[in-house]
C-alpha cells in the first residue's frame, strides 16, 4: 500500500476506556464527561478536530457510554425551557455541542487495546489518512498541534504522531520514539518505537501522547499485530511496522510538542488542568485567581 497524502478530515476519538482511575466518579459516569470547568473534557477534543479542520468525528465507544451520545444530540426539552425563560447564553452553550461536529459511533466491544479501537474505525474511515485524538490529553487550543501535523502529512505523506521530552525516568509511563533530526526544528524522523521501556532501554526521552494523523496502511498492520504489552493489540506495535518499513505506508514523522498540555488521566493532572483552564477563563479569572492566592497564603501560614 502507498502512502497516502489524501486532504483529512476525519477524525477517530477511543472512548471506551473504563476510567479506573476514577472510581466511583466513572462508576456510572464515563471518564470522558467529567466536567474540565464547564464543559466536559470530551468536548474539548471534538472542539480540537474542528478547529483543525477535521468535521467528520467517529467515537469508538463500549458499553456504559451512552452519556457521550446524548451530550452531543439534541435535547429539545432543555432547548425550549432556556428558550422560555430567555436563557440566551446557556441556550447557545447546549445548541454549541449538538452542532460541532457531525459526529458518528461505533463499539469497540471487546477491550482489546488502543490498536484495536483504531481498527475499528476502518469501515469508516476507508483509505484516507485521519487523525486519532485521546482524550486524556487536552491541548490548548493556543497552540495548533493538530494543524501542524496534518500540514506535515500533507507534506511528506506516511504517518505523524505527537512527540514532548520528558523527565528520563518518566518514559515507562509512555510509549518512547527513537527519532533522527530533519531540516526542520519541531519535526522529526520516527525510526523505532518501545511501548513503555525501561527507562534504561528506552531509545530517547521523547515520549509520544495522544495525538496521532495515521495513513491507512496502518489498519493492515493492525490487523496482523500480535497483542502486546498487556495483552493488548498496540497501536505503538503497529507504528514501529510502518516506521521500520516505509514501503508499506510512507515514512513516519514525529512534531516536537513544546506547548500548554493538560493531563485529564490522572487525578492530580486532572485537577491541576481544572485550575489552570479556570484561571485563564475571562468570565471566570479574576476572581478565582485572588480567591486562589488567598487560599495558598492561607496555606502556607498554617
Amino acid at each position: 500500500m502507498t502512502s497516502s497524502r489524501t486532504r483529512i478530515t476525519k477524525a477517530v476519538i477511543p472512548a471506551a476506556g473504563l476510567g479506573t482511575r476514577f472510581l466511583p466518579a466513572t462508576k456510572a459516569t464515563p471518564k470522558e464527561m467529567l466536567p474540565v470547568v464547564d464543559k466536559p473534557a470530551i468536548q474539548y477534543v471534538v472542539e480540537e478536530a474542528v478547529a483543525a479542520g477535521l468535521p467528520d468525528v467517529l467515537m469508538v465507544t463500549g458499553r456504559s457510554k451512552r452519556a457521550l451520545e446524548d451530550h452531543f444530540d439534541r435535547n429539545y426539552e432543555l432547548e425550549e425551557a432556556l428558550r422560555r425563560k430567555g436563557d440566551q447564553a446557556r441556550l447557545a452553550a447546549v445548541e454549541e455541542s449538538t452542532d460541532l461536529a457531525d459526529i458518528h459511533y461505533v463499539r469497540q466491544g471487546d477491550p482489546r487495546g488502543l490498536g484495536h479501537a483504531v481498527l475499528c474505525a476502518q469501515a469508516h474511515v476507508g483509505d484516507q489518512p485521519f487523525a486519532v485524538l485521546l482524550g486524556d490529553d487536552l491541548i490548548d487550543p493556543r497552540d495548533p498541534l493538530l494543524s501542524r501535523m496534518t500540514d506535515i502529512q500533507r507534506e511528506h505523506g506516511g504517518s505523524v504522531i505527537a512527540l514532548m521530552e520528558v523527565d528520563p525516568a518518566q518514559v515507562h509511563l509512555y510509549g518512547c520514539a527513537a527519532v533522527e533530526a530533519t531540516g526542520e526544528e519541531d519535526v522529526v524522523r520516527v525510526t523505532g518505537l518501545v511501548e513503555k521501556p525501561d527507562p534504561a532501554d528506552a531509545p530517547s526521552n521523547y515520549a509520544v501522547i495522544g495525538r496521532y494523523v495515521l495513513d491507512p496502511a496502518v489498519f493492515e498492520v493492525l490487523g496482523k499485530t500480535e497483542p502486546g504489552r498487556g495483552n493488548e493489540i498496540q497501536l505503538t506495535d503497529a507504528l514501529q511496522t510502518l516506521a521500520a518499513d516505509t514501503s508499506i505506508g510512507g515514512p513516519v514523522h514525529g512534531i516536537v510538542f513544546r506547548g500548554r498540555r493538560y493531563d485529564t488521566g490522572d487525578r492530580s493532572d486532572y485537577l491541576r488542568a481544572i485550575v489552570r483552564l479556570a484561571c485563564e477563563r475571562e468570565d471566570l479569572g479574576a476572581d478565582f485567581r485572588a480567591w486562589l492566592r488567598s487560599y495558598v497564603t492561607e496555606e502556607m501560614a498554617s
